[in-house]
């Protein structure tokens, strides 16, 4: 054995063996209970970073684990290969994304193989390759057979330089999260997925997911937003044009009899009517136009409206109710007004101030105090006043009287709104999957027939920057149908369509007859266990549980939930910030891994931190992982050169063997708690480390000793086998195994060996310890009292004093009360 820890050759030598082996490659075999684990793929940006890195190897110990306990383990890798960074690059680089993401794709593969990661590289899939997202054009024009899918036009946010739609958590303090522009507020036509028409199941389904940590289900519970409220009619006192009337949903009805005027959006159809006859209301419009529709900036920004020059009548009263138009209301949310109710809605509230409109308190606090409408809002629940025939009711007596006396007047009733709104999937920008619709030339449109899928993206394209190269190519738009010419719908999906089944079609990638092979899909959904981000706890997750419940409904999968169990890892943090190129904090793994070899890097990220924490890089963490396991290394050397272990005979062992033995099986239970049940890996090494440490104190002086120490050394590198699999793999066979570790089953506990001969117990005279007493496992109480009161510290204190009470705490301590 040689006798220095030299990764750079043991890591493509074992790397080659895996490879030669198959060792990865799964089919599915109903005779074994299947695993299957899943890391959130990566976007092909050029070089793995360090969160790349985390994410990968949280998820490739718990496959090598699970494989461990016998199972059948599938961890496939691809890429989400679509977006606009690749047009950007392309743009910048002088060359196509095709090029770009294919050369990107090669150096990201390589660089994860290096690292060791237990992939089945034969399913390997990359979004961007027509046998993928033909699957999803199809899929989409089954939707659209279903009615499921529709186009509109609609308020979007758009990033003039990117010349694209942002989905709201794209902008950030109003402008692109990419190029920084101010992002406007713009009308397109746009293709949309009823998602709310599964808003219902998606929040009940919450419920089956014990797996999902309570803060990302709680964030999608948010999300989608249900709400019960009333949806109430507004008459104008005069029509506007067609419109006699407008409609409001509001969660707080409660406080109807505090409306002190309406705001309609800019896009709302009476206001555009209004602006007509306006140009100082159309200037406003277009003003508005300019602003991000996202809530978080809807709910900052600087509130303001202009006066509509029309009244309404409130639904109950009758009186006449002013009519603003506002910025802060956004035309796709609701039915595009509200009622303003400003003693009780901060944002009401804000607008009212600015524009010296009433402010009329009709809720006051439940425990009798006063409030201060000169400050704020007041936003609490309470009983009701200034409310006519409804003073003195509490919030829900409130509604329900309320929302009666509406109906009763034909001018209102209790709905089920959600927050969640149905999926735009159209973007603007080239490098995406193709919408697969034909529009007609007498007008109209029509899904893509299957036999004409996929509708191909051209790939050897230039890129100006400006517009889209399937936009600006009139040869492209035109195909033929039955003879007839019809012109391509030039939208491309939005990248999170390829992301929300990618998972699924892991199961059969090379299936040509269709999106799904139900029998091999069904084999391995859903996934046991994901791994990704919190940041993608909304929309991804959203989206593929969306997906999920489509394809199950088209036949595809028959289960209602894609992924049992999920992990989100922290962030990768050095000098307390994420690491990023703009801040100059990054470390680079492919230096580390040439420095140090995969298993270092492997170690120290899974050592660092618990996996949904962050973690805080240390260079000096990172020596301290190479120097265990060079030490490691150095045990099994030593261990080896002392000869052969014999057979190792349990019944017959010294103490030092004994406690040696007790430990490994303490170590076994521990570490096999922490990968299964806890998977807290960081406190798994821990406990290795420990065991490795009473390894190098074990005097070896006989051939028995042999045998005990090479059941630890050997139960060592099983457990770090997961975590740094090529030196285990080497390890395992310098220590006499025929079989590859890869293929080993993980330890398992000795239950006899825990047992425990002697007992370590403190012993304290009134509450202090003064002595550690070794007592018999089956000492009784008096025995143990006798041995505690013997000891010559004890007895010091003892002197001259009574003892009042013995008292004996099995396994732990004797306290002595005395005075």
């Amino acid at each position: 054995m040689d006798t220095h820890y030299r990764p750079e050759e043991i890591e493509p030598r074992v790397q080659a063996f895996w490879q030669d082996q198959s060792s990865f490659v799964v089919q599915e075999d109903p005779s074994r209970e299947k695993y299957y684990c899943l890391a959130m793929f990566p976007y092909p940006s050029g070089k793995l970073h360090m969160g790349h890195v985390r994410n990968y190897s949280i998820a490739d110990v718990i496959s090598r684990y699970q494989r461990m306990l016998g199972k059948n383990v599938l961890q496939p890798m691809g890429w989400d290969a679509f977006g606009l960074p690749a047009e950007n690059a392309a743009v910048k680089n002088k060359t196509a994304p095709a090029k770009w993401t294919v050369e990107n794709i090669a150096y990201m593969r390589g660089q994860l193989q290096q690292l060791g990661f237990a992939y089945d590289w034969q399913r390997e899939l990359a979004t961007c390759k027509p046998d993928y997202y033909r699957w999803e054009q199809w899929f989409f024009t089954r939707l659209y057979e279903k009615g499921l899918v529709y186009k509109k036009t609609s308020a979007v946010n758009w990033c003039p330089v990117d010349e694209t739609v942002l989905a709201n958590e794209q902008v950030i303090d109003g402008c692109c999260w990419r190029c920084d522009t101010q992002v406007q507020r713009k009308e397109i036509p746009q293709w949309f997925i009823k998602i709310t028409d599964y808003a219902d199941q998606l929040l009940a389904d919450l419920d089956q997911l014990d797996g999902w940590p309570e803060q990302v289900k709680t964030m999608q519970r948010n999300w989608i937003g249900r709400s019960q409220g009333v949806q109430m009619r507004f008459d104008l006192a005069a029509p506007v044009g067609e419109h006699d009337h407008f409609e409001v949903y509001t969660t707080r009805p409660d406080t109807l009899m505090g409306v002190t005027y309406v705001s309609l959006a800019a896009e709302h159809p009476i206001s555009l009517l209004l602006a007509q006859n306006n140009p100082e209301l159309k200037a406003f419009i277009e003003e508005c136009r300019n602003s991000s529709v996202a809530e978080a900036d809807m709910a900052t920004m600087e509130k303001k409206g202009m006066a509509a020059g029309i009244t309404a009548k409130h639904p109950i009263t009758g009186e006449p109710v002013q009519v603003w138009i506002a910025n802060y209301v956004l035309m796709d949310y609701g039915s595009g007004a509200v009622m303003a109710v400003p003693a009780h809605d901060q944002r009401d509230y804000e607008f009212a101030q600015k524009y010296q409109l009433p402010i009329k308190q009709v809720i006051a606090p439940s425990n009798g105090e006063a409030i201060d409408l000169e400050k704020a809002a007041f936003t609490e629940k309470g009983i009701l006043v200034n409310s006519a025939n409804f003073d003195g009711l509490d919030f829900s007596a409130a509604i329900d009287a309320i929302a009666q006396t509406l109906a009763d007047a034909n001018k209102g009733r209790v709905t089920t709104n959600f927050r969640l709104r149905d999926w735009g999937v159209s973007r603007q920008r080239y490098w995406g999957a193709p919408i697969p619709i034909f529009n007609l030339p007498e007008g109209g449109e029509i899904p893509v027939p299957a036999n004409k899928l996929p509708i191909l993206l051209p790939e050897d394209v230039e890129m100006d920057g400006v517009q889209s190269p399937i936009k600006a190519d009139p040869s492209w738009r035109v195909d033929e149908l039955n003879g007839e010419a019809v012109e391509r719908e030039t939208d491309t999906f939005d990248t999170f369509m390829e992301s929300s089944w990618y998972y699924a079609r892991f199961t059969c990638p090379d299936f040509e007859d269709g999106m799904l092979d139900p029998e091999r899909a069904n084999y391995w959904l859903p996934v046991d266990q994901y791994v990704g981000g919190i940041e993608h706890a909304i929309l991804h997750l959203l989206y593929s549980r969306f997906f999920h419940k489509l394809m199950r409904d088209e036949g595809l999968v028959n289960s209602d939930e894609p992924f049992k169990q999920l992990l989100c890892q922290g962030m990768v943090l050095k000098d307390g910030s994420k690491m990023s190129k703009s801040k100059g904090n990054t470390v680079d793994p492919q230096a580390l891994i040439e420095q140090y070899g995969a298993d270092t890097v492997r170690l120290f990220i899974m050592f660092a931190a618990p996996p949904e924490q962050s973690l805080e890089w240390s260079d000096s963490a990172v020596e301290g992982a190479n120097r265990f396991l060079r030490r490691l290394w150095k045990q099994v050397q030593t261990h080896v050169e002392a000869g052969t272990a014999p057979a190792l005979n349990t019944t017959d062992l010294n103490e030092a063997q004994q406690d040696l033995r007790r430990k490994t099986h303490e170590t076994i239970a521990k570490v096999s708690d922490d990968f299964g049940r806890r998977l807290t890996f960081n406190t798994a090494i821990a406990a290795v480390m420990e065991l490795v440490n009473d390894i190098s104190r074990f005097e070896r002086q006989n051939e028995q000793d042999l045998a005990v120490e090479r059941e630890a050394l050997e139960t060592a590198v099983l457990l770090l086998a997961p975590i740094v699999p090529h030196i285990c793999h080497q390890l395992w066979q310098e220590l006499g195994n025929s079989n590859a570790i890869i293929d080993a089953h993980w330890p398992s506990t000795d239950e006899a060996a825990l047992v425990r001969n002697t007992i370590e117990m403190a012993v304290q005279v009134n509450g202090k310890v003064r002595a550690k007493i070794q007592v018999p496992a089956e000492a009784d109480a008096e025995t143990i009292k006798a041995m505690a009161k013997a000891q010559e510290n004890v007895q010091k204190f003892l002197e001259g004093v009574t003892i009042r009470k013995e008292i004996v705490v099995p396994q732990k301590l004797v306290n002595i009360v005395a005075n």
